[in-house]
């Protein structure tokens, strides 16, 4: 079932996605060349224990996993997908590294995510990344009253495959509220005109998730959780919180 949100809740909502946004943002600044993933774990900890804000991650144990999340962010880098468990790896020059936060704050959910380059960034690595940033521009855009789910599928999947970029089939947005994961599914792939409806007061978690070797094979790391592509290609994530409003997309998770 899919909740339609008051405008007060969508303001509730916004107060989460700025916390997700502050924690991304010191995230991506203390990202560099001899940083743990697990130090920058405890970077988006700190940034919520700050906003009294919870971690929908923390703990979350989905049916397809076999053990709970052990972190507040996903750190996902090079030829990971998404999913990544933040570890002691130390980032190194040239690393591509996508990380998803999510927060809880006062009983509401944001999630957003962001990749980028460590170091000296490699020009397919810009371009991969740019990509994702359009079609997930392109994807929100088409996030307004009147337009059906299938139109921010489409948008986003043309960006993708224009980029010669793989997708992956089973994975994509979703609907989000009090809890992180909410009705409806938002593919990142698929035909205008088709699928839900598209009202004043659904809010989506959209996110692009783009394969730089053109396929959409991917495979489950042993952690049980990470998520690589098969061709051992670089891979990006971006994602946004939209509110769908009567007067347009409203990004919650802007930075």
């Amino acid at each position: 079932m899919v909740e339609l949100k008051t405008d007060t809740s969508m303001d509730a909502m916004h107060e989460a996605g700025q916390v997700v946004g502050r924690a991304l943002t010191a995230v991506e600044k203390a990202a560099d060349v001899g940083v743990s993933l697990l130090e920058l774990d405890e970077v988006a900890r700190g940034v919520l224990r700050e906003a009294g804000a919870s971690s929908p991650f923390l703990g979350y144990r989905p049916t397809f996993a076999t053990t709970p999340f052990p972190a507040v962010i996903c750190a996902s880098v090079n030829d990971a997908i998404v999913h990544g468990i933040p570890t002691g790896y130390r980032l190194r020059d040239g690393d591509l590294v996508s990380i998803d936060c999510g927060a809880q704050l006062g009983g509401w959910a944001g999630d957003s995510a962001i990749s980028f380059t460590v170091g000296r960034p490699r020009p397919e690595d810009v371009r991969l990344i740019e990509t994702a940033e359009r079609a997930l521009a392109a994807g929100t855009a088409a996030a307004v009253v009147g337009n059906r789910i299938g139109d921010i599928a489409h948008a986003i999947g043309t960006v993708c495959r224009a980029g010669g970029y793989g997708i992956m089939d089973d994975f994509g947005g979703h609907g989000i509220g009090r809890r992180m994961h909410e009705d409806p599914p938002v593919p990142n792939e698929g035909r205008p005109g088709r699928g839900l409806a598209l009202r004043h007061g659904m809010v989506l978690a959209i996110e692009p998730m783009l394969i730089a070797g053109g396929t959409d094979a991917y495979h489950e790391a042993p952690d049980g959780w990470t998520l690589k592509t098969n061709d051992g290609s670089r891979a990006a994530h971006i994602e946004h919180t939209v509110a769908i409003t009567d007067q347009g997309p409203r990004v919650l998770t802007a930075r």
